[in-house]
């Protein structure tokens, strides 16, 4: 027992700082590694994304359990969520807020029936297309109901699906679209998320690593903003 103690007080700094990271990461913000290209071109593949966990609620610290409400998700926000079926922990774009209907038609969105009009991506957006896919990649504008955000298609997959709804959120609901609208595990297979499984809004790209090119850090990504346009 002696010899535990010492080894602690030897350690103390170390253990102060693990505690403390482990706390940060579980209350106020964590971060991930992105390993699928279901968010292009917004979040691309090797980005080390963080996410504010306190930005909606305010939960005690390894559980879903809500202290109090701070704020409530908006449409277009980036957030990180459990997965109904399996617990994994995703990032999505919210598209749907409770009451909310929604609809896709041919890769085309609905929202409370305003349909979104979509444009040709110019500038740097355009060129994150998915690396670990060879077919035709088509980078859009996607706006509807005062937002913008970028948003990728893949008009040769034949299992993609294009189509839903309409469908109505239920209450304390969300549904989740991945901005690769064609290659993504979202509400469309997974079904609506509860708000209290969402566990953070994705603001920023802490730094990014290219795994294609021997993991070349993306200097222009470092600390960029990932939060979606709001238009007048």
């Amino acid at each position: 027992m002696r010899m535990i103690k010492q080894t602690l007080a030897d350690h103390r700094a170390v253990l102060t700082f693990l505690v403390g990271m482990v706390f940060l990461r579980s209350a106020i913000a964590d971060w991930y590694s992105v390993p699928s290209g279901s968010m292009y071109p917004t979040v691309m593949i090797g980005d080390r994304i963080i996410a504010e966990r306190f930005a909606y609620d305010l939960k005690v610290p390894f559980t879903d359990v809500v202290i109090a409400h701070i704020a409530d998700p908006r449409r277009g926000d980036i957030v990180t969520f459990s997965s109904p079926e399996d617990g994994r922990r995703l990032i999505k774009r919210l598209v749907g807020l409770p009451g909310d209907t929604v609809e896709l038609r041919n890769d085309v969105l609905t929202l409370n029936g305003v349909q979104a009009s979509y444009a040709t991506a110019t500038g740097v957006v355009a060129t994150h297309t998915t690396p670990d896919y060879q077919g035709r990649q088509v980078v859009l504008e996607e706006r509807i109901l005062g937002s913008l955000r970028s948003i990728m298609l893949m008009p040769g997959r034949t299992d993609a699906r294009r189509n839903f709804g309409p469908m109505q959120v239920p209450r304390d609901h969300y549904l989740m679209l991945g901005d690769s609208r064609d290659n993504s595990l979202d509400s469309r297979y997974i079904g609506f998320i509860k708000r209290a499984a969402i566990t953070g809004r994705v603001g920023r790209v802490a730094f990014s690593l290219d795994a294609e090119r021997n993991f070349i850090p993306r200097f222009e990504r470092f600390g960029a903003s990932l939060m979606h346009a709001d238009l007048p």
